[in-house]
């Protein structure tokens, strides 16, 4: 059983910045991969980025590309997400998950076998 708890959010003004953690339990981790998501209040789950256990391989959506940087350190058992140039449609809670089966990010949920509670950031224009 792995458990997940994200830290780090909080609310701040547009152009900041926020780094979040996402610390785990159990030995799954370090051989699994890692994603960040997000979901604002009406809208559906939207994938923020992704990194391979070995953190070879991140991937990011489109909309976060340059701003947000994610990393890990499997001896922590920790995965960071550091969020640059905070825009208010940044707003959302955000979750990590994890993945057991693969060792390389996906952007779908579904693949995803464990999640978070999540952290709430608000970014204010």
């Amino acid at each position: 059983q792995v458990q997940l708890v994200e830290s780090g959010g909080g609310l701040v003004q547009a152009g900041d910045s926020l780094r979040l953690s996402c610390k785990a339990s159990g030995r799954a981790f370090s051989w699994s991969a890692v994603g960040w998501f997000r979901q604002a209040p009406g809208k559906g789950r939207e994938f923020v980025a992704g990194i391979s256990r070995n953190s070879v391989t991140k991937i990011y959506a489109a909309s976060v590309k340059g701003r947000f940087a994610i990393s890990r350190d499997n001896a922590e058992n920790t995965v960071f997400l550091q969020m640059d140039g905070l825009k208010p449609e940044d707003t959302a809670v955000y979750s990590c998950a994890l993945d057991q089966s693969r060792v390389r990010p996906t952007d779908a949920p579904a693949d995803y076998n464990y999640w978070g509670q999540g952290t709430q950031v608000t970014v204010s224009s």
